[in-house]
Protein backbone atom coordinates (compact mmCIF):
# COMPACT_ATOMS: atom_id res chain seq x y z
CA UNK A 1 0.00 0.00 0.00
CA UNK A 2 1.18 3.69 -0.86
CA UNK A 3 2.35 5.56 2.05
CA UNK A 4 0.93 9.44 1.13
CA UNK A 5 1.29 12.57 3.67
CA UNK A 6 -0.60 15.55 3.98
CA UNK A 7 1.63 18.07 5.53
CA UNK A 8 -0.91 21.73 5.14
CA UNK A 9 0.34 23.70 7.71
CA UNK A 10 1.02 27.01 8.67
CA UNK A 11 4.63 29.06 7.10
CA UNK A 12 7.12 28.80 8.73
CA UNK A 13 10.29 30.10 6.21
CA UNK A 14 10.14 32.15 3.85
CA UNK A 15 12.59 31.52 1.05
CA UNK A 16 14.85 34.25 0.16
CA UNK A 17 13.55 36.92 -2.49
CA UNK A 18 15.64 39.50 -3.66
CA UNK A 19 14.28 42.67 -5.80
CA UNK A 20 16.21 43.99 -9.04
CA UNK A 21 15.09 47.05 -10.49
CA UNK A 22 16.52 48.02 -14.07
CA UNK A 23 16.18 50.90 -15.55
CA UNK A 24 13.48 52.29 -17.97
CA UNK A 25 13.61 53.95 -21.13
CA UNK A 26 12.42 57.15 -19.36
CA UNK A 27 15.06 56.62 -16.83
CA UNK A 28 17.88 56.08 -19.63
CA UNK A 29 16.63 59.65 -21.21
CA UNK A 30 16.64 61.78 -17.83
CA UNK A 31 19.70 60.31 -17.27
CA UNK A 32 21.72 61.66 -20.23
CA UNK A 33 19.57 65.08 -20.17
CA UNK A 34 20.89 65.39 -16.20
CA UNK A 35 24.31 64.26 -17.39
CA UNK A 36 24.60 67.14 -20.40
CA UNK A 37 22.81 69.62 -17.48
CA UNK A 38 25.41 68.75 -14.86
CA UNK A 39 28.27 69.27 -17.27
CA UNK A 40 27.71 73.00 -17.16
CA UNK A 41 30.55 74.97 -15.45
CA UNK A 42 28.15 76.54 -13.22
CA UNK A 43 25.02 74.50 -11.72
CA UNK A 44 22.63 76.07 -9.48
CA UNK A 45 21.90 75.05 -6.32
CA UNK A 46 18.30 74.02 -7.37
CA UNK A 47 19.30 71.68 -9.92
CA UNK A 48 21.31 70.09 -7.52
CA UNK A 49 19.04 69.87 -5.24
CA UNK A 50 16.03 68.49 -7.75
CA UNK A 51 18.75 65.76 -9.45
CA UNK A 52 19.34 64.47 -5.61
CA UNK A 53 15.53 63.65 -5.41
CA UNK A 54 15.76 62.46 -9.22
CA UNK A 55 18.99 60.11 -8.27
CA UNK A 56 16.45 58.87 -5.25
CA UNK A 57 13.66 56.93 -7.31
CA UNK A 58 14.30 53.45 -8.49
CA UNK A 59 16.25 52.71 -11.41
CA UNK A 60 17.32 56.29 -11.66
CA UNK A 61 20.96 55.79 -9.88
CA UNK A 62 21.62 52.65 -12.30
CA UNK A 63 20.98 54.68 -14.91
CA UNK A 64 22.76 57.74 -14.48
CA UNK A 65 26.02 55.32 -13.07
CA UNK A 66 25.70 53.88 -16.95
CA UNK A 67 25.87 57.02 -18.71
CA UNK A 68 29.10 57.96 -16.42
CA UNK A 69 30.55 55.07 -16.87
CA UNK A 70 30.18 55.33 -20.93
CA UNK A 71 31.46 58.55 -20.85
CA UNK A 72 34.72 57.25 -19.26
CA UNK A 73 34.92 54.99 -21.79
CA UNK A 74 34.44 57.62 -24.58
CA UNK A 75 38.23 57.47 -25.57
CA UNK A 76 38.29 54.14 -26.75
CA UNK A 77 35.24 54.60 -28.71
CA UNK A 78 36.89 57.61 -30.42
CA UNK A 79 37.52 54.92 -33.60
CA UNK A 80 33.85 53.91 -33.93
CA UNK A 81 32.32 55.28 -37.10
CA UNK A 82 28.90 54.58 -36.05
CA UNK A 83 29.24 56.38 -32.74
CA UNK A 84 31.30 58.95 -33.98
CA UNK A 85 29.03 60.14 -36.55
CA UNK A 86 26.62 60.68 -34.42
CA UNK A 87 28.09 62.35 -31.52
CA UNK A 88 29.29 64.96 -34.32
CA UNK A 89 26.43 64.95 -35.74
CA UNK A 90 24.67 65.74 -32.69
CA UNK A 91 27.32 67.92 -31.21
CA UNK A 92 26.87 70.24 -34.42
CA UNK A 93 22.77 70.78 -33.44
CA UNK A 94 23.75 71.16 -29.65
CA UNK A 95 26.47 73.86 -29.17
CA UNK A 96 26.11 77.66 -29.60
CA UNK A 97 26.77 80.49 -31.88
CA UNK A 98 30.61 81.48 -31.30
CA UNK A 99 29.89 84.67 -28.84
CA UNK A 100 28.38 82.44 -26.11
CA UNK A 101 30.58 79.08 -27.02
CA UNK A 102 32.89 80.04 -24.18
CA UNK A 103 30.57 79.86 -21.34
CA UNK A 104 28.64 77.22 -22.97
CA UNK A 105 31.23 74.57 -24.33
CA UNK A 106 31.44 71.85 -21.84
CA UNK A 107 27.61 72.15 -21.95
CA UNK A 108 27.05 71.96 -25.73
CA UNK A 109 29.44 68.94 -25.77
CA UNK A 110 27.52 67.54 -23.08
CA UNK A 111 24.66 67.69 -24.59
CA UNK A 112 25.80 66.48 -27.63
CA UNK A 113 26.88 63.69 -25.97
CA UNK A 114 23.16 63.28 -24.16
CA UNK A 115 21.48 63.22 -28.00
CA UNK A 116 24.20 61.20 -29.29
CA UNK A 117 23.04 58.59 -26.29
CA UNK A 118 19.56 58.97 -27.37
CA UNK A 119 19.79 58.73 -31.01
CA UNK A 120 22.39 55.96 -31.21
CA UNK A 121 19.30 53.70 -30.00
CA UNK A 122 21.12 49.84 -31.05
CA UNK A 123 24.36 51.54 -30.85
CA UNK A 124 25.39 53.71 -28.05
CA UNK A 125 22.44 52.41 -25.33
CA UNK A 126 22.81 48.64 -25.99
CA UNK A 127 26.80 48.80 -25.07
CA UNK A 128 25.65 50.60 -21.76
CA UNK A 129 22.37 48.61 -20.64
CA UNK A 130 22.61 45.37 -22.40
CA UNK A 131 23.18 42.19 -22.15
CA UNK A 132 22.10 41.87 -18.46
CA UNK A 133 22.56 39.09 -16.49
CA UNK A 134 20.95 37.95 -13.21
CA UNK A 135 21.45 34.69 -11.25
CA UNK A 136 20.13 33.11 -7.80
CA UNK A 137 22.41 31.05 -5.27
CA UNK A 138 21.06 27.68 -4.45
CA UNK A 139 17.60 28.75 -1.89
CA UNK A 140 17.77 31.75 -2.95
CA UNK A 141 14.23 32.98 -5.68
CA UNK A 142 14.63 36.50 -6.98
CA UNK A 143 12.04 39.04 -8.59
CA UNK A 144 13.49 40.86 -11.57
CA UNK A 145 11.74 44.37 -12.73
CA UNK A 146 12.62 44.45 -16.55
CA UNK A 147 12.56 47.58 -18.67
CA UNK A 148 9.41 47.27 -20.62
CA UNK A 149 7.26 46.95 -17.76
CA UNK A 150 7.77 42.50 -17.93
CA UNK A 151 9.11 40.39 -14.91
CA UNK A 152 10.84 37.71 -13.85
CA UNK A 153 10.91 35.56 -10.77
CA UNK A 154 14.11 33.52 -10.72
CA UNK A 155 14.10 29.87 -8.50
CA UNK A 156 16.85 28.21 -7.24
CA UNK A 157 20.28 28.34 -8.81
CA UNK A 158 18.87 30.18 -11.88
CA UNK A 159 20.57 32.13 -14.22
CA UNK A 160 19.22 34.32 -17.34
CA UNK A 161 20.63 36.60 -19.88
CA UNK A 162 18.40 39.41 -21.22
CA UNK A 163 19.20 41.16 -24.44
CA UNK A 164 16.06 44.05 -25.87
CA UNK A 165 16.18 45.63 -29.13
CA UNK A 166 14.21 47.34 -31.18
CA UNK A 167 12.18 44.33 -32.51
CA UNK A 168 12.61 41.43 -30.21
CA UNK A 169 12.53 41.17 -26.34
CA UNK A 170 15.69 38.02 -26.14
CA UNK A 171 15.78 35.73 -23.09
CA UNK A 172 18.20 33.10 -23.08
CA UNK A 173 17.78 30.60 -19.42
CA UNK A 174 20.86 29.37 -18.69
CA UNK A 175 19.95 27.54 -15.71
CA UNK A 176 17.32 26.25 -13.45
CA UNK A 177 13.71 28.16 -13.51
CA UNK A 178 11.66 30.98 -14.02
CA UNK A 179 8.51 32.31 -14.18
CA UNK A 180 7.75 35.35 -16.88
CA UNK A 181 4.98 38.02 -16.97
CA UNK A 182 5.26 39.77 -20.42
CA UNK A 183 4.11 43.33 -21.06
CA UNK A 184 2.32 43.09 -24.11
CA UNK A 185 4.16 44.73 -27.08
CA UNK A 186 3.10 43.46 -30.76
CA UNK A 187 5.66 45.12 -32.04
CA UNK A 188 8.83 43.27 -30.32
CA UNK A 189 7.72 39.38 -29.40
CA UNK A 190 9.45 37.90 -25.98
CA UNK A 191 11.67 35.46 -26.70
CA UNK A 192 12.65 32.78 -24.33
CA UNK A 193 15.36 30.68 -25.13
CA UNK A 194 16.20 27.17 -22.91
CA UNK A 195 18.44 24.77 -24.06
CA UNK A 196 17.50 23.13 -27.66
CA UNK A 197 13.79 25.28 -26.89
CA UNK A 198 12.40 28.56 -27.94
CA UNK A 199 9.63 30.05 -26.11
CA UNK A 200 7.42 33.06 -28.08
CA UNK A 201 4.81 35.31 -26.39
CA UNK A 202 3.92 38.55 -26.93
CA UNK A 203 1.79 39.21 -23.81
CA UNK A 204 1.42 36.30 -21.52
CA UNK A 205 2.81 34.50 -18.24
CA UNK A 206 4.52 30.76 -18.31
CA UNK A 207 7.02 29.20 -16.58
CA UNK A 208 10.07 27.53 -18.34
CA UNK A 209 12.55 25.07 -16.71
CA UNK A 210 15.08 23.88 -18.29
CA UNK A 211 15.52 20.18 -19.03
CA UNK A 212 18.26 18.05 -20.03
CA UNK A 213 18.92 20.01 -23.04
CA UNK A 214 14.97 20.88 -23.48
CA UNK A 215 12.80 22.84 -21.27
CA UNK A 216 9.66 22.07 -19.32
CA UNK A 217 6.81 24.61 -19.91
CA UNK A 218 3.75 25.33 -18.37
CA UNK A 219 1.46 28.22 -19.36
CA UNK A 220 -0.45 30.16 -16.92
CA UNK A 221 -2.21 33.07 -19.19
CA UNK A 222 -2.32 34.13 -22.25
CA UNK A 223 -0.81 32.13 -25.76
CA UNK A 224 2.81 30.81 -26.36
CA UNK A 225 4.85 29.26 -29.36
CA UNK A 226 7.52 26.66 -28.09
CA UNK A 227 9.58 25.41 -30.71
CA UNK A 228 12.60 22.51 -30.54
CA UNK A 229 15.35 21.38 -32.60
CA UNK A 230 15.72 18.34 -33.41
CA UNK A 231 15.97 16.62 -37.24
CA UNK A 232 15.56 19.15 -40.19
CA UNK A 233 12.65 20.40 -39.26
CA UNK A 234 11.62 21.53 -36.04
CA UNK A 235 8.56 20.81 -33.90
CA UNK A 236 6.50 23.98 -33.51
CA UNK A 237 3.44 23.62 -30.84
CA UNK A 238 1.07 26.35 -29.17
CA UNK A 239 0.10 25.90 -25.47
CA UNK A 240 -3.20 27.20 -24.10
CA UNK A 241 -3.61 28.07 -20.25
CA UNK A 242 -3.58 25.29 -18.02
CA UNK A 243 -1.32 23.19 -20.41
CA UNK A 244 2.78 22.27 -20.22
CA UNK A 245 4.94 20.59 -22.22
CA UNK A 246 8.26 18.74 -21.85
CA UNK A 247 10.13 18.95 -24.99
CA UNK A 248 12.39 16.26 -23.90
CA UNK A 249 9.37 13.64 -23.55
CA UNK A 250 9.44 10.66 -25.40
CA UNK A 251 6.68 11.78 -27.80
CA UNK A 252 6.17 15.93 -26.32
CA UNK A 253 2.78 17.10 -27.02
CA UNK A 254 0.25 19.88 -24.78
CA UNK A 255 -0.59 17.78 -21.80
CA UNK A 256 -3.63 20.05 -18.64
CA UNK A 257 -1.91 20.03 -15.85
CA UNK A 258 -2.56 21.72 -12.08
CA UNK A 259 -1.33 25.03 -12.60
CA UNK A 260 -1.13 25.62 -9.09
CA UNK A 261 0.73 23.00 -8.19
CA UNK A 262 3.18 23.06 -11.39
CA UNK A 263 4.33 26.76 -10.58
CA UNK A 264 3.55 26.74 -6.31
CA UNK A 265 7.05 27.05 -6.30
CA UNK A 266 6.57 30.69 -7.09
CA UNK A 267 4.76 31.32 -3.59
CA UNK A 268 7.60 29.66 -2.29
CA UNK A 269 6.03 26.32 -1.28
CA UNK A 270 6.55 22.54 -2.99
CA UNK A 271 3.19 20.84 -3.33
CA UNK A 272 3.73 17.17 -4.10
CA UNK A 273 0.11 15.44 -5.26
CA UNK A 274 0.88 11.47 -4.51
CA UNK A 275 4.12 11.97 -5.74
CA UNK A 276 6.80 9.28 -5.89
CA UNK A 277 8.93 9.98 -3.13
CA UNK A 278 12.05 10.09 -5.21
CA UNK A 279 11.29 12.45 -7.57
CA UNK A 280 9.85 15.09 -4.08
CA UNK A 281 13.08 14.31 -2.82
CA UNK A 282 14.72 15.17 -6.26
CA UNK A 283 12.88 18.59 -5.75
CA UNK A 284 13.73 19.47 -2.44
CA UNK A 285 17.27 19.16 -2.96
CA UNK A 286 17.29 21.98 -5.11
CA UNK A 287 16.19 24.30 -2.81
CA UNK A 288 19.47 23.07 -0.38
CA UNK A 289 23.07 22.44 -0.43
CA UNK A 290 22.23 19.54 2.24
CA UNK A 291 21.13 16.80 -0.07
CA UNK A 292 18.67 14.00 0.89
CA UNK A 293 19.91 10.30 -0.36
CA UNK A 294 16.99 7.87 -0.58
CA UNK A 295 18.50 4.38 -0.14
CA UNK A 296 15.85 2.47 -1.28
CA UNK A 297 14.87 0.09 -4.07
CA UNK A 298 14.11 1.37 -7.47
CA UNK A 299 10.69 0.06 -6.98
CA UNK A 300 9.75 1.42 -3.74
CA UNK A 301 6.51 2.17 -4.10
CA UNK A 302 6.88 5.39 -1.21
CA UNK A 303 4.62 8.33 -2.04
CA UNK A 304 3.97 11.64 -0.62
CA UNK A 305 1.36 14.69 -0.64
CA UNK A 306 1.61 17.56 1.27
CA UNK A 307 2.98 21.43 0.88
CA UNK A 308 6.23 21.82 2.32
CA UNK A 309 8.08 25.36 2.59
CA UNK A 310 11.02 25.80 -0.01
CA UNK A 311 14.55 24.94 1.81
CA UNK A 312 12.74 23.47 4.80
CA UNK A 313 14.71 20.11 4.32
CA UNK A 314 14.59 19.00 7.74
CA UNK A 315 10.35 18.96 8.10
CA UNK A 316 10.39 17.04 4.70
CA UNK A 317 12.87 14.89 6.16
CA UNK A 318 11.35 14.14 9.43
CA UNK A 319 7.78 13.76 7.66
CA UNK A 320 9.08 11.01 5.05
CA UNK A 321 10.76 9.49 8.23
CA UNK A 322 7.19 9.68 10.39
CA UNK A 323 5.17 8.19 7.81
CA UNK A 324 7.69 5.33 6.23
CA UNK A 325 9.60 4.43 9.10
CA UNK A 326 12.22 5.46 7.54
CA UNK A 327 15.81 5.24 9.58
CA UNK A 328 17.41 8.29 9.48
CA UNK A 329 21.42 8.96 8.81
CA UNK A 330 23.42 12.53 9.17
CA UNK A 331 26.86 10.45 9.98
CA UNK A 332 27.99 12.81 6.42
CA UNK A 333 28.73 16.22 6.23
CA UNK A 334 26.08 17.58 4.12
CA UNK A 335 24.33 14.82 3.15
CA UNK A 336 20.81 12.69 4.85
CA UNK A 337 20.29 9.73 4.39
CA UNK A 338 17.01 7.80 4.52
CA UNK A 339 16.55 3.97 4.30
CA UNK A 340 13.82 1.49 5.98
CA UNK A 341 14.67 -0.07 9.13
CA UNK A 342 15.03 -3.53 9.80
CA UNK A 343 12.00 -4.38 10.95
CA UNK A 344 10.06 -2.85 7.40
CA UNK A 345 9.71 -3.50 4.12
CA UNK A 346 7.79 -1.56 0.89
CA UNK A 347 4.02 -1.52 1.86
CA UNK A 348 4.21 -2.09 5.38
Amino acid sequence: MSTVFDAFRTKRKKPEMSLSTAPSEKAKAEAAAWFARLKKRDVPAADMEAFRLWRKKPGHKEAYDAVDAFWRRSEALKADADIQGVVMSARGRAVRPARGRSRGAAFGFGLAFALALLTVGGIGLYRVWGPATYTTRIGEQRLVRLSDGSTVVLDTASKIVVRYGRDRRDLELKAGQAMFDVAHDAARPFVVRAGGATVTALGTRFDVRRDDGGAQVTLVRGSVEVRSKGGTTPAIWRLSPGQALSTTAAAPRPAPVDVATKTSWTTGRLVFNDMPLAAAVAEVNRYDKTQIVLDVGPQDPARISGTFDVGDTDYFVSSAAALNDFVVSRSEPGVIRLRRGPQTSPGH
